[in-house]
Order: structure tokens, then C-alpha cells, then sequence
């Protein structure tokens, strides 16, 4: 296939309709067969389980193409694993792990020719969602369900890419002790928005959420995990059972161990021991990891040492490892790049 005429380094992280998107429904106890389908509309009662309670879940990776001109997906196992466990705890019915893999397989080679090209600093952004399709009107989980897959070319999720980012300490929790902190359910990023558009109208790039038991803790961003950098080279990763269980953030500490022989700390993170850290970075799917210049704790200003130019050195050099790996310049543990055919 021919790629699409777009200007590929200057698109932006947002949805553009593509050739073809995979549908799958569950009925009677079971998932259909599924496939692919040309049209974008989704079709559903007005009393639909996911409008009346918000039953739904979705996930989001990426497609690529690498240096020798494939096209891949990174580690797409570990997506339908956390989907099948989302879905578990809002009593939806897991969507099978081999045929999320194959659903994701189909719907990127049916979309090949919008698969960025390799060096162009775009990619191709997968998402996979699950939502409650028949009528609710009591409280409780619907009988019918719908599982789809978009896909479209995507730029950076941050516009200044590797630029470091000010961010602010939130107000407001993002999960509750014995919450659904710990899924990708949609319900999570709707509390989140509010927060969200105040933290962007205050000229700040995101929100830095605490536990919300103590407020002492560091959680995570609105969309994405946080790490630090000490200044003895150790990679700090704060640790709760709230915090999403991020694929890229799981990556990082194995590329962190394995590729740059550092030492990782996956522990709780005090906020008062947040300026001893000399880099920071949020890190997911869509930015991969966009580093942290400055804090701003209720108009107390943590700065770290990488400053507000360009990101520093551990963060740089686990950005370039990570993404080499995903293009295919630098070699991949087995397992984790599966190649479209």
C-alpha cells in the first residue's frame, strides 16, 4: 500500500478517521465472531448501560514503523492482559487475550497505508474500547456489550516533545483507597477532567496527584505514571495499589535494569523528598516520556536540577533507548515487538 498524503511531522495527538476499525459484540453469554467494518458510527439504545452508568474501558498503544520499513506493535500481550482485568472489575465480560492480540493484528494491516513513516516522529495510536451496549435502567451490569478497535496517525501527545513541562500539585484525588485507580476504566479520566482543564487554564501542562488517604504521597499524573531520577543515577518509581499499572513505565524500569544498568527503587514517594530528585518525567503510551522541569506545590516552585531546556541526561538517554527499541534500532527483549504481517 501506498501511505496517505499527510503532512506527517505536523499532525497533532487527535482522532481523524481511518479506512477500517474492528467490531465485535457480546450477546447471549458470548463474543461474536467480530471484524472489520468501513463505517464509523456507533448505533445504540438511549438507555445503553455505558450512557446510564458509564460502563466502560478502553486501552491505548501504538503501531510503528521501524528502521528496516515493518511495521510493528509494542507489546501488545500486556494490553489485552490489563484490558481482561478491567473488565473483570467493572462486571463487564473480558474480551479473550489472543483475540484482542488478532483483533489488533487485523485492524493495523487493514490501515497500513496511515502508518506513519519511520523518522517522522508520528505513529499510529490503537485504541481499543469496551462498552455496555443494551438497556439499564437498574443499577446493575447490562447484558450486551460492544468491543472496538480505531486506530489513526498521531503526532506528540506533548507539543514540545522532550521540552520540559511545569506541572502543578492537584487539590483533587484522582482515586479513592480500594477504587479503580489500578484499571483503565473510563469513569477514571471523566473525574479527571475538571482538574484537568483548571490545572491548563493556570498555564500548566498536567496535574501531579497525591494519595488521597494521607496526601503526602506522590500517585501519578492525570494521564500518565511519574518517574524520578535521584542523584546518585537511581531511577525512583512511586509504588500504590491505585496507580495504573502502565505498559511504558514497565518498560522503562526493565530498559533502566537491563540496557543502562541502573538501579530501580519501585516505592512510595514522599512529596516532601521530591526536590532531592534531580529529573522527573511523566511517562505512557501516548508521550512515551515527557520530562518535568518544575513542580509548582501551591505556589512554592520545585525545580530540578535538568532545568527548564531540555531533558535531562537519564530521562534523554531512557527516551532514546525505549523508542529505539519500539523503531527498531536497538535490539528488543524477545517478546515484546510483534511485527504486522
Amino acid at each position: 500500500m501506498a501511505k496517505k498524503d499527510i503532512d506527517w511531522g505536523n499532525i497533532g495527538f487527535e482522532y481523524r478517521v481511518t479506512d477500517k476499525r474492528y467490531v465485535c459484540n457480546y450477546k447471549d453469554g458470548k463474543w461474536e465472531e467480530g471484524g472489520l467494518t468501513t463505517d464509523p458510527m456507533v448505533v445504540m439504545s438511549e438507555c445503553a448501560g455505558v450512557l446510564q452508568y458509564s460502563q466502560s474501558c478502553f486501552e491505548g498503544l501504538k503501531a510503528y514503523t521501524t528502521k528496516n520499513g515493518d511495521i510493528v506493535c509494542f507489546r501488545p500481550d500486556l494490553n489485552a492482559e490489563r484490558m481482561y482485568d478491567t473488565a473483570k472489575r467493572l462486571e463487564m465480560p473480558p474480551f479473550p487475550k489472543d483475540k484482542f492480540i488478532e483483533a489488533v493484528h487485523e485492524v493495523v494491516k487493514a490501515n497500513a497505508d496511515f502508518v506513519p513513516p519511520y523518522g517522522s516522529g508520528a505513529t499510529l495510536y490503537i485504541r481499543p474500547y469496551m462498552f455496555a451496549s443494551s438497556p439499564v435502567i437498574g443499577v446493575k451490569p447490562a447484558d450486551e456489550y460492544q468491543f472496538r478497535i480505531i486506530v489513526m496517525p498521531v503526532g506528540p501527545y506533548y507539543k514540545g516533545g522532550l521540552k520540559p513541562n511545569v506541572v502543578k500539585i492537584s487539590d483533587f484525588d484522582r482515586a479513592a483507597p480500594h477504587g479503580t485507580g489500578h484499571i483503565k476504566a473510563g469513569l477514571n479520566y471523566a473525574m479527571s477532567l475538571y482538574a484537568g482543564v483548571k490545572a491548563h487554564e493556570e498555564g500548566f501542562a498536567e496535574n501531579f496527584y497525591l494519595d488521597p488517604a494521607t496526601r503526602t504521597k506522590i500517585e501519578e499524573a492525570g494521564g500518565a505514571n511519574i518517574i524520578f531520577v535521584t542523584k546518585d543515577n537511581k531511577l525512583v518509581v512511586p509504588k500504590s495499589p491505585s496507580i495504573l499499572p502502565s505498559i511504558t513505565r514497565r518498560s522503562i524500569v526493565y530498559v533502566a535494569e537491563h540496557y543502562l544498568n541502573m538501579q530501580v527503587e519501585e516505592r512510595e514517594v514522599f512529596l516532601k523528598e521530591v526536590p532531592d530528585f534531580v529529573e522527573c518525567g511523566m511517562c505512557g503510551t501516548a508521550a512515551v516520556i515527557s520530562p518535568v522541569g518544575k513542580i509548582n506545590d501551591h505556589g512554592k516552585e520545585i525545580c530540578f536540577a535538568s532545568g527548564m531546556e531540555t531533558a535531562g541526561p537519564v530521562i534523554t538517554k531512557l527516551y532514546e533507548t525505549l523508542t529505539g527499541i519500539q523503531m527498531g534500532s536497538v535490539e528488543a527483549p524477545e517478546g515484546w515487538i510483534h511485527k504486522i504481517d
